[in-house]
């Protein structure tokens, strides 16, 4: 007992010094735990449960038992956990919503666990709040914005980021303001300037629209001077973009992803290991599979075999499924066309038992609203394929995150380039399209920077569609011609409708973080 008394006291003192309090139960409990082992192994475990619980983003500092329990197992297992996937797919309705909590300036779970698609009307604002706060306490830390005692003033009030109500307040002229806020139409062909402080017209005579594409509903930096009530606007810019390290310390150690573990999979050493010692695993994007479609099913068939020896870490086949109109058949032809896949897979040994073959659906594909996400396609369409396949076919949401080892996937089947170019105030003058994509949809952490008439969302799933902090991949399966760009450590890239263009796909390899446009050969030229 006395062992325990003086382990205690220790564990006490040594919580203290980084902040903690803990409760007497949770003291005694770490105390037992630390008397079975070593004497010389106690001092590194505490140090390495106190480094733990500092990353964990805790709301308050006192200790219950619970989380010593936790934290305590977390730290002691070795190896790979029971928690952690080499290969997981997180559908859009079960990712976790996080909250910047202004006060300890870090984000903290959300424990509402209210899960319906139909929420009270409050989420609607809630969901736009929080991707404002989000692009907010980001744009604050750029250098752009951060106040050097070392510069000028004038270059400080240059660079000051505004909120509405400062000009609201304002009697007079102001210049050289930076304001944050969405774009929206208050009144028709009037835009203005929103944040969670006010509504300010804006005159945009004389604006110049700098890289991306600026649509009602996303959120803009304006630039410009202040009077009589209007903000008249010289530059409108992209909020900007910050890389994966400069966020990952205000997210401490929480699971920002998805998936089972409770912690980030993307600082497993374990799955580094395992990632990085499967040099020839690969990741293959193929979409608009059209199932009713000969030439479809042939160039599927060649795709298959050409992989069937050396068989993919998952084939991720995204809709539409069918080619034809919807009409009172519709549902009998895509089944159909989905026992068909599965007989043809299943001429493949090695492709069926080694590979996953996961289904992202399309905007036409049944049965589902035009509302983002987008549920994955009915079990009643689905069952035949899934008894053939087993567990190698996961049916999912639209979109759909896939975690493989450290590496973070998002896989988003929508034909954004139109839309959102239909949308834009300005049709860019120059630049290629796919880079204006890129910025637009990284600096507004966001799959769909759009208003929600032009664009549905189920308010309170919102988060499904964030893309902060960035992942190390995001696929926008479009009609557009295929492409591949890279911003902040960050690929986008758009694999091209597999029938339009071809028949090409794209091949990711995750141990080199490389992706390679391919395309199934024509028989004229063999």
């Amino acid at each position: 007992m006395g062992d325990v008394q003086k382990i205690r006291g220790e564990v006490t003192a040594t919580f203290k010094l980084c902040g903690f309090t803990l409760r007497k139960d949770a003291g005694t409990f770490l105390a037992e735990q630390l008397l079975l082992l070593p004497s010389e192994d106690r001092s590194g475990m505490l140090e390495k449960l106190t480094s733990h619980l500092l990353h964990q983003c805790i709301s308050q500092p006192i200790l219950e038992k619970s989380h010593i329990e936790v934290a305590y197992k977390e730290c002691s297992t070795a190896g790979l956990e029971e928690n952690e996937t080499v290969l997981n797919v997180i559908d859009a309705f079960s990712v976790p919503k996080l909250c910047y909590n202004q006060e300890l300036k870090k984000f903290v779970k959300d424990i509402n666990n209210e899960k319906c698609l139909l929420p009270d009307p409050k989420w609607k604002s809630r969901f736009i709040i929080d991707r404002y706060t989000v692009i907010w306490q980001r744009t604050l830390r750029n250098k752009l914005f951060t106040l050097d005692s070392v510069h000028s003033s004038e270059a400080e009030k240059r660079f000051q980021l505004r909120k509405v109500e400062f000009l609201l307040s304002c009697s007079s002229r102001v210049d050289d303001v930076v304001v944050l806020g969405l774009l929206t139409q208050v009144v028709e062909r009037k835009y203005h300037l929103e944040d969670p402080t006010g509504t300010i017209e804006l005159d945009l005579s004389n604006v110049r629209y700098h890289s991306g594409l600026f649509t009602e509903g996303s959120y803009v930096l304006a630039e410009g001077y202040y009077d009589d009530k209007t903000l008249f606007v010289t530059g409108l810019v992209q909020p900007p973009v910050e890389t994966r390290e400069a966020s990952a310390p205000y997210f401490g150690n929480l699971n920002t992803f998805g998936g089972k573990s409770k912690t980030l999979l993307k600082n497993s050493k374990a799955l580094l290991k395992i990632e990085n010692e499967n040099r020839d695993g690969v990741i293959v994007f193929v979409s608009d599979v059209w199932l009713d479609s000969p030439k479809v099913m042939d160039n599927l068939k060649k795709l298959f075999a050409g992989f069937d020896d050396f068989p993919p870490i998952a084939i991720v086949l995204m809709g539409e499924f069918l080619s034809c109109p919807y009409t009172y058949k519709f549902h009998m032809h895509l089944k159909n066309g989905l026992n068909s896949l599965a007989d043809m897979i299943c001429q493949y040994k090695k492709l069926r038992e080694k590979c996953k073959f996961i289904f992202v659906p399309g905007k036409t594909d049944p049965a589902a609203a035009n509302v983002l996400p987008r549920p994955p396609l009915p079990n009643y369409l689905t069952d035949t394929i899934q008894n053939k396949l087993g567990d190698n076919a996961i049916f999912t949401t639209n979109p759909c995150r896939i975690q493989y080892c450290t590496q973070e996937i998002v896989v988003f089947r929508q034909d954004l380039v139109m839309k959102l170019c239909r949308n834009t105030l300005h049709f860019p003058d120059s630049g290629d399209i796919p880079d204006h994509l890129t910025k637009t949809l990284l600096g507004q952490c966001c799959l769909t920077p759009l208003s929600i008439g032009v664009q549905p969302v189920f308010w309170r799933h919102a988060s499904g569609l964030d893309l902060y902090p960035l992942p190390d991949l995001v696929i926008v399966a479009d009609h557009f011609q295929p492409f591949v760009r890279s911003y902040k450590d960050c690929q986008v890239i758009n694999p091209g409708s597999f029938p339009r263009t071809e028949f090409t796909f794209n091949v990711y390899v995750p141990a080199t973080r490389t992706v390679e446009e391919s395309q199934i050969p024509n028989d004229d030229d063999m």
